[in-house]
């Protein structure tokens, strides 16, 4: 009786121990474990690791750490505990978005503070209640140390110039630019010459990410076709406004050519980021969605094939990032929020 008491209770114990250790790992999800919470309240999101995976910079609206809209931040890798506050990279100024490690583990990010010291004002939604994006014209792009020193201004054009992501070797930076008129991407050497256009056609292309040979770029794009969406497209953009409700996935040589679009699922499918082996890509999307959410992460193949489903939150899974080596796979969700909005930051062991 005694053994048979131990044995149960031995059971009993490794139950509990498994529950805690995936207690925020849906069951369905798979390719995920040991999943650990990194934030905890406000809004964070767009977190990308350093090179020797070793850090995270991301963006935080926390209301906790005195912010008043987004600024970039920097934390270790690993478990925090709830109340810590991560070190300040940005100047705490005007509206910051979409930061990213160079090798060196200095800084690019993008940030409105040149233009205006206050944070920009955030859109109404569009009309019909349409959720917007704003695509401030304030926006450029500086290098930063860790103690936020500004290194670099590396755009200086008018209009929005944002969304910067760096090449494997450290050597090209792609961003979106309203130079030209429309949202197009542009590749520019890490030091901001060599500007290059990338994309041309009609509608917002961005949230591009290099592939891991460096030979080619994943990205978000909305093609407006026809008369209908293209003024309504062309009609928010001049209010510095973009609709990111119908965006797509395309691939595209670092020259420009062999564009493809490699997902047709509708609705929003966004922040696409290849594996490091090069044979998959992860994205977020909502297109099984009739109501705008949940967003959960999928995996596809890069010529469009294979689609798999990676996370099964009932709200917002996005912005995954692997680790270069592959072993980790960062994101930003809703999860464990306790029924509030905020959005937190999470790291998980990836299971091929």
């Amino acid at each position: 009786m005694k053994r048979s008491f131990f044995i149960l209770s031995l059971l009993l114990l490794m139950a509990c121990s498994k529950s805690d250790t995936d207690s925020l790992r849906y069951e369905q999800e798979v390719h995920l474990k040991n999943i650990k919470q990194l934030t905890f309240g406000g809004d964070n999101a767009e977190a990308y690791w350093s090179y020797d995976n070793t850090k995270l910079v991301f963006q935080s609206n926390n209301p906790a750490w005195g912010t008043e809209c987004d600024q970039i931040y920097y934390m270790d890798a690993e478990e925090q505990e709830p109340g810590f506050e991560a070190p300040i990279i940005s100047t705490g100024l005007g509206r910051t978005t979409c930061s990213y490690f160079l090798p060196d583990e200095t800084i690019v990010y993008g940030s409105t503070h040149l233009a205006d010291i206050s944070c920009p004002e955030v859109p109404e939604r569009g009309p019909g209640g349409a959720y917007v994006w704003p695509i401030y014209e304030g926006y450029d792009i500086f290098r930063a140390n860790l103690d936020g020193e500004i290194i670099d201004t590396l755009t200086t054009t008018p209009g929005y110039d944002a969304e910067a992501t760096v090449s494997p070797d450290g050597s090209k930076i792609v961003f979106t630019s309203m130079r030209t008129g429309d949202l197009e991407l542009f590749i520019m050497d890490v030091d901001g010459s060599n500007v290059t256009q990338i994309t041309d056609e009609l509608g917002y292309d961005g949230g591009a990410f290099f592939s891991p040979d460096g030979k080619q770029l994943i990205f978000r794009a909305s093609r407006p076709k026809t008369d209908e969406e293209i003024e309504k497209y062309t009609s928010l953009l001049a209010e510095g406004l973009v609709e990111p409700t119908d965006m797509e996935l395309f691939i595209v040589n670092v020259d420009g050519t062999g564009m493809k679009q490699i997902t047709n699922l509708g609705n929003a499918n966004w922040a696409p980021y290849f594996h490091p082996s090069g044979e998959k890509i992860i994205f977020s999307s909502n297109h099984n969605s009739t109501r705008g959410f949940p967003f959960n992460l999928f995996m596809i193949n890069p010529d469009g094939t294979g689609l798999e489903q990676i996370t099964f939150d009932d709200t917002f899974d996005s912005f995954p990032m692997f680790s270069h080596d592959g072993k980790k796979l960062v994101f930003s969700s809703n999860r464990n929020n306790g029924g509030t909005r905020a959005t937190n930051i999470f790291i998980a062991d990836w299971v091929h």
